[in-house]
């Protein structure tokens, strides 16, 4: 008898984790924060003299698994237009670091276009510069 109580209490124990996870978590869709990372870009730029590069990597913030799936489904468009933007600038608009927060702005504002032309939303919180050299 007491075998079979112990035994009880065991997998009541184990199985309760299973139940919790059954029930919805309020707020989890909330809290939902993700990070895309592009594959580097490599761009010449406008630049008096010799021809100039830069490359960056570009990270990409989404806070919903929907907006997630649209970046990725998306994502050669978004590059082609970040390459894009990349390769209109002139040294001066890449140099500063302000420069820099300028262009990450812009560069958020065309995959927003992007996914709001195609998804009808615009799904991106931010959009980061995790490396960035002029050469």
């Amino acid at each position: 008898m007491l075998k079979r109580l112990l035994l009880m209490v065991f997998l009541g124990a184990l199985l309760q984790p299973a139940w919790a996870a059954d029930e919805p978590v309020e707020g989890a869709e909330d809290d939902y924060v993700n990070y895309i990372e592009l594959k580097p870009f490599v761009s010449n730029f406008v630049s008096p003299g010799k021809l100039r590069f830069l490359k960056c990597e570009i990270t990409i913030e989404v806070t919903s698994p929907a907006a997630h799936h649209a970046v990725n489904y998306h994502k050669p468009e978004v590059r082609h237009e970040i390459l894009m933007l990349l390769s209109s600038k002139e040294e001066d608009q890449l140099k500063t670091v302000d420069a820099q927060h300028v262009l990450a702005q812009e560069a958020l504002e065309k995959v927003q276009k992007v996914l709001l032309a195609e998804e009808g939303e615009a799904f991106v919180a931010d959009l980061f510069f995790t490396s960035f050299v002029l050469q």
